[in-house]
């Protein structure tokens, strides 16, 4: 038998030591388990360097030890450039190989069957199999759906270098070219980050308002509100009732002429108390709110994904909910809701993919063409934008058919919302209200630039507002407690900044906006910039939003 090895190829030995931590984070990615190869080749150019998977293995437990080894040459049969190649990372770069080396990339197996069998899933090891190849080129795709199946019946553990050791096939090549193109695709992307919020912050024409402390936010159970009250509405197709949580302002509260009612839809894996934070704070400021939880796209979905008794929910969600969207504003206009006020329209509110749900609710159409973009979009591994991934679900589903706007619709608020793949022309412009879009800078799910900004130039309505929060990110609208906290963990990194102080923010955001589109008709919130307790919201209307739009390509463009 050969030794298991693991083969890297390239002219430039600092592009080496990048790969070797770049193969550890694409195998995270994957996020599967694995066994039996006996040699990955890493390729670049014309050069290839072998590396014993024994004794990659054996580095990441042992790493002193493990270097003299590898430092043999007849030990290693002409892979004794390989402690060299490691010896470019630094300490920390080498301590964080080894980690990724050794962590397990899957400790559920029944998660990862259901993972395996979902749409996301194949793509992303289809998207793996074209980087890690058979010595001929081929794709290791297959492979990895067998391995992956058999060693989720074995054990509940696997790392990395086991998942290579275990595909059967004597030798692997990892494509250098590729992993450094999705290298490529990170540093872009971290650069036009820095660049954006640079110009951003430079841009005169925003006055800064400081907000001296957080605005008082009313809590589930907390001041004149006595919590929501729980109702359940049948809905046409679907085998269980649609929850709905109802806040109601309080009828002496002088909040003067007829408002709008909220109907306020989480994103996938989202449930109604994640958002009643927003929607108590709402309701005491005079609104009644109702809050969705979509029955196979909620917390309960995901925990069933998570037990094994399901695939993970996706894009295949969005058209129920747009029957449950529909199915609440006819109970309404039927005067089955008791809002507790006399109201005078809708605005609709979702946070991520309820937000797409709140866009195609509203009448916004989706463009023609989605499936030839996608094609263009997944020719690799959506690295700085999973959204895409969703967004490419669609046309394996039944592409969603934009309804007919609510009769009355005032407005449309969606935070961390994303489409750019479903209407890349002509974005949110020919929405017949006004939309809020609020994104994040750390919004490593739905990154404001094309997810955001993109799909908000061109704008229609003139006092349609583009929000970026500094320290935002993908989860900031969303408050997890309780019995939430052992099915969410979310790590600082997706919470992002200080939570409740963007929290405050987006409520003030959120009132303010829905104060410039209530009659008679106003101009809009003002373009500004608010600072609360260290952290910045901009808010640009169209002008605004264009000229920072110019600004960062000028900036790119000189270099």
């Amino acid at each position: 038998m050969v030794p298991p090895l693991l083969s890297v190829s390239s002219r430039h030995p600092r592009r080496c030591a990048t790969a070797a931590s770049l193969l550890v984070v694409l195998a995270g990615v994957v996020g599967l388990p694995s066994r039996g190869a006996e040699v990955l080749e890493i390729q670049l150019d014309s050069l290839r360097l072998p590396i014993p998977l024994a004794q990659l293995e054996a580095w990441s437990r042992q790493p002193a030890s493990a270097g003299r080894r590898m430092a043999e040459p007849a030990a290693l049969d002409g892979a004794s450039d390989l402690a060299a190649w490691f010896a470019l990372l630094d300490g920390q770069s080498q301590r964080e190989l080894r980690q990724l080396l050794r962590a397990p990339l899957l400790r559920d197996q029944s998660f990862g069957r259901q993972l395996l069998d979902s749409w996301a899933g194949s793509q992303l090891l289809a998207e793996v199999g074209g980087l890690l190849t058979t010595p001929d080129g081929r794709s290791t795709t297959p492979l990895l759906q067998v391995t992956l199946r058999r060693l989720l019946e074995e054990r509940r553990e696997v790392s990395v270098v086991e998942l290579l050791r275990a595909l059967p096939t004597a030798r692997l090549q990892l494509q250098l070219d590729g992993l450094l193109s999705l290298a490529q695709q990170w540093r872009v992307q971290l650069k036009l980050q820095r660049e954006a919020l640079r110009q951003l912050a430079r841009m005169p024409a925003l006055p800064t308002r400081t907000l001296s402390a957080p605005p008082p936010a009313a809590a589930a159970g907390s001041g004149p509100l006595r919590g929501p009250r729980r109702l359940s509405l049948l809905v046409p197709g679907r085998g269980e009732p649609l929850p709905l949580e109802i806040w109601t302002p309080q009828p002496a509260a002088p909040f003067g002429p007829r408002r709008p009612w909220l109907l306020v839809m989480p994103g996938l894996g989202g449930t109604a108390e994640q958002l009643g934070w927003l929607a108590a704070a709402l309701a005491e400021r005079g609104w009644p709110v109702v809050v969705l939880q979509h029955p196979g796209s909620d917390a309960a979905a995901v925990k069933a994904t998570l037990n094994g008794l399901r695939p993970p929910p996706g894009a295949e969600t969005l058209q129920p909910r747009l029957a449950d969207l529909d199915a609440v504003l006819r109970a309404q206009s039927e005067g089955l809701l008791p809002l507790g006020a006399q109201t005078d329209g809708v605005v609709l509110i979702g946070h991520s993919l309820g937000g797409v749900a709140a866009l195609l609710g509203s009448g916004l159409a989706p463009e023609t063409g989605l499936e030839r973009r996608c094609k263009r979009s997944l020719d690799r591994l959506p690295i700085t934008n999973p959204s895409l991934l969703l967004q490419c679900q669609l046309p394996a589903e039944a592409l969603p058919v934009a309804a007919r706007p609510p009769e009355r619709l005032r407005g449309v608020v969606v935070f961390n919302s994303f489409g750019s793949l479903l209407w890349p022309q002509n974005g949110v412009r020919s929405l017949p209200v006004p939309v809020m879009m609020v994104g994040g800078s750390l919004d490593l799910v739905t990154p404001p630039l094309a997810e955001q900004l993109d799909l908000f130039l061109p704008v229609g309505d003139d006092r349609s507002r583009l929000v970026l929060v500094e320290g935002g990110s993908h989860f900031s609208p969303v408050r997890v407690s309780g019995r939430e906290e052992t099915l969410l963990r979310l790590g600082a990194e997706l919470v992002g900044a200080s939570p409740e102080v963007v929290q405050a923010l987006l409520l003030r955001l959120t009132e303010e906006f829905l104060e410039s589109v209530e009659p008679p008709p106003a101009s809009g919130m003002a373009p500004q910039r608010l600072r609360l307790d260290g952290v910045s919201a901009h808010v640009m209307d169209g002008r605004a939003a264009a000229a920072w739009l110019e600004r960062l390509r000028a900036a790119l463009a000189g270099g």
